[in-house]
């Protein structure tokens, strides 16, 4: 029987390893599933909010975390071919989609498109990230990137891209014209919903 066929309570069991005192693994794992509304919710948690719950304590909170943070970068890995902004949010949601704070996703490109290096090169608030715009040309330079793109989500779910989101997609499509980067595109990320803001201008 491989993993696929275990039930969402046995494959967090696995990773909690124990339960707590006077409850064993698996009633531990359907109290975390409850109480984050199910696997999404829980891969939204952080190592402190997790910690917290009785019996849960920092040890387990972090395996459970990795657990996540890994399976998201085996769904993309490097290689893929990036040409559109569907392309783009592609590889971006899997990263940030689901993250509760404004995270700002660079994506470095070969000279075929294709992924060399995707980092996150600045996190904010649940309401506020702003795109660092000398590190991300820095970061594209530095690692022999052909051209790059730039995805961030917004927490609050909507797509629409705030007039800072504008301004700052300007100043890098200039900045990178400058040193002779191809500037894909920057795209906004919200759970599995997308838009670009470079096709919305």
């Amino acid at each position: 029987m491989g993993a696929e066929a275990l039930s969402d309570t046995e494959l967090v069991a696995v990773h909690l390893g124990t339960g707590r005192q006077g409850e064993g693994v698996h009633a531990l794992a359907r109290a975390l599933l409850a109480e984050w509304g199910g696997v999404a919710g829980l891969a939204r948690a952080d190592v402190d909010e997790l910690s917290r719950m009785p019996g849960v304590g920092v040890a387990k909170a972090c395996r459970l975390v990795a657990a996540f943070a890994l399976a998201d970068r085996v769904t993309v890995p490097e290689g893929v071919l990036v040409r559109t902004s569907a392309d783009v949010a592609t590889v971006a949601i899997p990263r940030i989609g689901r993250s509760r704070r404004e995270e700002v996703l660079l994506v470095l490109l070969d000279g075929n498109h294709r992924v060399r290096r995707m980092m996150t090169v600045t996190s904010g608030s649940a309401t506020r990230s702003l795109v660092p715009v000398r590190d991300v040309l820095s970061l594209a330079l530095r690692h022999d990137a052909v051209a790059f793109a730039l995805a961030h989500n917004h927490p609050s779910g909507s797509t629409t891209p705030s007039p800072e989101d504008v301004a700052v997609t300007k100043q890098v499509r200039a900045a990178a014209r400058e040193v002779g980067l191809r500037f894909l595109d920057h795209v906004i990320v919200a759970g599995d919903q997308w838009s670009s803001i470079t096709a919305s201008r």
